[in-house]
């Protein structure tokens, strides 16, 4: 599940330059079959994208910045999260 949540963070960021994500934004993944769900039990659209709740999820993982293992903290200070 991280791995899907950090792919939207990623997309997200080259596309902006930032991870200032508003708190209700859902980011559209690309690159899941139509009408199927991811192995993180995200669910893909009609149009084939997963939907990832990215505003919420970071604002979990900043709650929870002092439980992440180094690895996860290193790979969103990659994409300058604002802890």
């Amino acid at each position: 599940m991280w791995a899907v949540d950090l792919a939207a963070a990623q997309q997200f960021h080259a596309r902006e330059g930032h991870l200032r994500v508003p708190r209700k934004h859902v980011e559209h993944l690309a690159g899941t079959a139509k009408g199927t769900a991811d192995p993180s039990g995200h669910q893909a659209g009609a149009d084939g994208p997963v939907m990832i709740k990215l505003g919420t999820w970071l604002d979990n993982v900043h709650k929870r910045a002092d439980r992440l293992s180094a690895e996860r903290r290193a790979e969103l200070d990659h994409l300058r999260m604002r802890w």
